[in-house]
């Protein structure tokens, strides 16, 4: 069985030398590629690949932001494998969020990312559960205790819950599902909610969700 990639990068010899890596490979096959974010997006929606390498750091955006999307308007959706040339606390905890199933630093050796291609296609996750857990224990570190927040009193009780559950990783689609709405409802939501914050992404107002369950005593991370 043939697993086809999605390669989104920047540079444009990064995206040859990975697309070579991988052609190499009797079961793989590179179905297509894109430097931004907006084209990988539209192209990625079109292709409808098994595994998407998204680049976090982008001219127009981030990968992250591009995992979101797709995973939100594509289905069945890829499994997102984030590459970048920095460890990235946010970066990886956005990508957590996202529903991205892996994150590797450039660094990697070929026979690694062929490996990590394999094991997300066929359903597996490289994400470290200690590096996660270590990610979110930072993050709980840095929110000193402090009174209520006067944005999230203007978030009405719907609102609420689907800033929860934002943090929680769930798309567009899902939180819709959970809560019987439209998916196009669900947007409108959280086009308001991240208006009402202050934020202009997600993985803001999930960061923002971590920190106010890290001020509450026995909160834990859903």
């Amino acid at each position: 069985m043939t697993v086809t990639v999605f390669l989104l990068d920047d540079h444009e010899i990064v995206r040859r030398g990975l697309a070579q890596l991988l052609e190499l490979e009797d079961d793989l096959e590179v179905v297509g590629e894109a430097a931004t974010a907006a084209e990988a997006t539209t192209r990625i929606a079109t292709l409808r690949p098994d595994v998407a390498i998204l680049d976090v750091r982008l001219p127009d955006g981030d990968g992250v932001q591009v995992c979101r999307d797709v995973r939100s308007a594509v289905s069945p959706p890829p499994a997102c494998l984030m590459l970048t040339s920095y460890a990235d606390d946010e970066a990886l905890f956005g990508a957590v969020v996202a529903g991205a199933s892996g994150y590797l630093l450039k660094q990697v050796t070929g026979v690694d990312l062929v490996g990590a291609v394999r094991t997300v296609a066929a359903g597996g996750s490289l994400l470290d559960p200690s590096e996660t857990a270590a990610v979110l224990d930072r993050l709980r570190e840095g929110s000193g205790p402090g009174a209520a927040d006067p944005r999230y009193d203007t978030l009405s009780p719907q609102e609420q819950r689907i800033l929860e559950l934002i943090a929680d990783g769930l798309t567009n689609r899902a939180i819709g599902t959970t809560l019987n709405l439209a998916e196009k409802t669900v947007k409108n939501y959280v086009s308001s909610v991240l208006h009402k914050l202050g934020f202009s992404r997600r993985t803001e107002a999930a960061v923002y969700v971590v920190e106010r369950r890290g001020r509450q005593p026995g909160s834990t991370f859903g």
